[in-house]
Formats: C-alpha cells, structure tokens, sequence
C-alpha cells in the first residue's frame, strides 16, 4: 500500500515538472538568453528558469568573473600568519543560484557525450593521488 502511495506521488509529481518545463519554455522562448543558457549541456528549462530569476539581465555582467563572484563561484585563498591553504570557492553569493548551476555541471559530467565531461575527465586524470573534495 505505501509503496502505491509512493509511485502515485511520484507520477504526479513528474507531470507536474513536465507541466512546468512546457510552462517555462512558452514563456521564456523568445529571451534570448533562455535561448543561450538551453544550448548548455545539463541546463534544461526549469534551471535556466531559475538562472534566469535569481541572476536577472545576464549582460550587466561585464566580465565572467564578475558573474562567478555573484554566484559564489569566485576563488578565495585563506591565510593566517604563516599558514597558507589552498584557492577554494568563497561561497559569498547567491545561494540558489550557485546550487543551481552546480546541479546542472554534475549532470552535464554525467552526460555521454559533451565537452563538459571530457574537460571534467582530464582534470580528474591530472590529480590523481589528490583529494579533489575541499
């Protein structure tokens, strides 16, 4: 019985993603960068919807990095006295948004075939011995 409960809550829910992704996409089709962030391997309409309202107009951002820092994406050494660690993410920025673009890297190294997963197997190739967990 739980287990029917479980499977029926699971369909509804799938329609109701599948509804809102056709939502998303009406509404968003002629934006332009709707239209850049879908040609990304990983970013599907709901997370472009949700880059697209946590970040707003993508071009006021002069420069990439600029973007980067407002996500959270931006390296940050720590240092104190003599000890020195290693670059790491400074998590200083916006949260979902960071959450967001992080979800749709890993599922974009989880695709077959794309650029993304070739770089992400070269870096892991190129460390090996080393932790790549912060």
């Amino acid at each position: 019985m739980t287990c029917r409960l479980q499977l029926t809550r699971y369909l509804q829910l799938s329609q109701m993603r599948a509804e809102l992704e056709r939502q998303a996409d009406a509404l968003l089709a002629a934006h332009p960068d709707y239209q850049r962030l879908r040609t990304v391997p990983g970013i599907g309409p709901i997370t472009a919807l949700v880059i697209l309202a946590e970040a707003g107009d993508l071009r006021r951002f002069g420069h990439h990095r600029q973007f980067l820092k407002f996500c959270g994406l931006g390296l940050a050494k720590s240092q104190s006295g003599a000890c020195q660690s290693r670059e790491r993410l400074s998590k200083r920025g916006n949260a979902r948004l960071r959450c967001a673009l992080w979800i749709s890297a890993m599922a974009a190294v989880r695709m077959r075939e794309n650029a993304f997963r070739d770089k992400y197997i070269r870096h892991v190739a190129g460390s090996r011995g080393r932790d790549l967990q912060p």
